[in-house]
């Protein structure tokens, strides 16, 4: 299945508060704002790229998995993953860091001292 996106040239993305909004699931002082393609989750098909920000000392409380490959890009500030128990350590991550997940995959929780940026592509593999 080919990935299919709209042509975009480079443009000034507005980073203040237009096309930004809390993901279902997510606390309100996490947003994304999508730049380009259709993820369909129930259709399990597509494709999506986001940014994902978190306000400074934005959490979330449980692990994730999802049905779809994601990679993330850690663009700027800090973001610790785990910690949800005592058995579980914590990490904590930098700008400039990556991660891929495949599908099934547990992962966070989640929270930023400073706040962070993500850049994340999340897809279906055919």
């Amino acid at each position: 299945m080919p990935i299919r996106k709209e042509h975009k040239e480079f443009h000034t993305i507005d980073m203040t508060g237009e096309g930004w909004h809390s993901p279902p699931g997510y606390p309100p002082d996490i947003e994304q704002k999508i730049l380009a393609g259709r993820l369909d989750e129930a259709g399990k098909t597509g494709n999506r790229t986001r940014l994902l920000r978190f306000a400074p000392g934005a959490y979330t409380t449980v692990p994730f998995a999802h049905e779809y490959w994601e990679e993330v890009f850690l663009v700027s500030g800090d973001l610790i993953v785990g910690g949800s128990s005592v058995k579980e350590p914590s990490l904590s991550f930098g700008p400039n860091t990556y991660a891929c997940r495949p599908p099934g995959v547990y992962h966070g929780p989640f929270r930023s001292h400073t706040g962070c940026l993500l850049l994340e592509l999340h897809y279906y593999e055919a």
